[in-house]
Formats: C-alpha cells, sequence, structure tokens
C-alpha cells in the first residue's frame, strides 16, 4: 500500500507541477506558440487570404467600371466624333467659300462696276431664255410658202419680204406663221420646214431680170434678192435648196460659188 500510494504522488507532481492539472489540448496549444514555424505559416496564410481579397476588390472595380463608368466612356467618344465631323464639314465649307472668292475676283475683272450696275438681277431672273422671242400679240394666220409669198387658209396672198425670205432660206412648202399686229405691221415665222435636198447648177438671167439656177436641163426660180444676197453673177455655180419629194417652180440660194475671172 505504502509503494502504491508512492506512485500516484509522483504521477502527480509530473502532471500537476503548481498543484493544476493541465489538458494535453493546452499542452499541444503551448507547444504551437513556442514553435517559431508554425507562426511563420500562420502569417503566410494572413498574407494569402489579403491577396485575395485585394484581387477580388480590383475585379469588383473593373465589373463597375465596365457596368457603369464605360457608359461614360463611350458617350464622350461618340462626342468626340461628333465633333470631329462638325470640324470637317466646317473647313468643307471654308474652302468653298474661298473657291467662291476667287470665281467672283476672277469675274469682277471681266465687266466694270458701271456695266453691272446697268444689269438689274430681275431682268436676269425674269428671262427664262435668251433666245426665246417675246409673243407678239395681234392676228395670227399660219400658211405656205409658194416661192415669193405665203398663201393662207383663205386662199389669200401675203406678201413675204424677200430680204427676210433669202436669209431664212425658205423653200416652197415651208410653213409659215404670220401675225399681223395692231400696228399693221407683218411678222413672219417659219414653224415648218418642209424636207429638202440640194442641187448644184448655174446661175442664169433673162432679159426682164428674172434670176434662174440651171441644174442638168432643169430650171427654178430663185429670188433676185437671194442672189444679191450671196454677190452672185451670171455663170457662179448655185448650191439651191429645193423640196425632196413633189415638183416645185422655186429654190432657195444655199451658197454661191464665184467663177474664176479668165
Amino acid at each position: 500500500m505504502a509503494d502504491e500510494d508512492k506512485k500516484k504522488e509522483y504521477l502527480t507532481d509530473d502532471l500537476d507541477i503548481d498543484g493544476d492539472t493541465k489538458d494535453f489540448d493546452d499542452l499541444d496549444s503551448d507547444d504551437d506558440d513556442d514553435d517559431p514555424s508554425a507562426s511563420s505559416g500562420q502569417e503566410k496564410m494572413e498574407e494569402e487570404v489579403s491577396l485575395i481579397e485585394e484581387s477580388t476588390d480590383k475585379e469588383k472595380e473593373k465589373l463597375n467600371f465596365f457596368n457603369e463608368d464605360n457608359k461614360e466612356v463611350v458617350k464622350d467618344e461618340i462626342v468626340e466624333i461628333q465633333k470631329s465631323k462638325i470640324v470637317l464639314v466646317k473647313k468643307l465649307l471654308e474652302n468653298v467659300k474661298e473657291n467662291n472668292e476667287q470665281v467672283i475676283r476672277l469675274l469682277s475683272g471681266l465687266i466694270s462696276d458701271e456695266e453691272e450696275g446697268k444689269i438689274a438681277i430681275s431682268q436676269i431672273g425674269d428671262k427664262k431664255d435668251v433666245d426665246e422671242e417675246p409673243e407678239i400679240e395681234g392676228k395670227i394666220i399660219e400658211g405656205v410658202f409658194d416661192g415669193e409669198n405665203m398663201i393662207g387658209p383663205d386662199g389669200k396672198q401675203y406678201t413675204v419680204p424677200a430680204n427676210y425670205a433669202s436669209k431664212s432660206k425658205l423653200v416652197e412648202g415651208d410653213i409659215l406663221k404670220l401675225t399681223i399686229t395692231h400696228a399693221g405691221t407683218f411678222v413672219y415665222k417659219q414653224i415648218g420646214p418642209i424636207e429638202r435636198v440640194r442641187a448644184v447648177g448655174i446661175l442664169e438671167k433673162d432679159n426682164e431680170g428674172n434670176c434662174y439656177v440651171n441644174s442638168e436641163g432643169k430650171k427654178w426660180c430663185i429670188l433676185p434678192a437671194s442672189a444679191t444676197y450671196f454677190k452672185g453673177d451670171i455663170g457662179d455655180e448655185v448650191v439651191l435648196l429645193i423640196p425632196k419629194t413633189g415638183e416645185s417652180k422655186w429654190g432657195a440660194v444655199e451658197n454661191i460659188i464665184k467663177t474664176p475671172a479668165s
């Protein structure tokens, strides 16, 4: 009995030196606190956790950028593109303005200020066609040219000025419009030229002063004013205009080729 008591007392002394009992978990915990390697591993783990949290925060910031701030960035880029287009259009307009000013300076050298003042803007704007003849008021009669005169629908004969017929090269069968103004003036206009062909002949005159063109044995009368207008003489070669179809007595002088003096 005495020996067993001593053993128990010995074991008690090993486990509870100060009289307090310690658990094996406490011993393990104390061992870990005293172990430097355990402390270093815990610090590394804390650093890794901190890095993960920091990386997560950055990813969140990127997501926020693309989800919210990126809208503003895209909007700003669109505004910049629109501004660049405005600048480009402005430069183009400035170039057009400069070119227009150069053209105006060039044209200004071709006409004086006095001449420019005489021509009103209203005169330029009102003229639809410079070559268009003004409509003449009066009685209008249409008829057929017979080589000398116009024959109206009523069978009446209206005198056609020989100079007008010569210059206009009227051919027998052409349709004319006669306007008789309120002042009694006759104004003719060719409105339906007949189809015509050319013939070449020699200019001849009779004792009464009538002029003819002889082409291969056939003669056409021409107006004396036509021979005078082209300064034709007897023996000159004449290019004549005659109707393409049908018989005709008259022809219109298109040109006269002078015969060389012998």
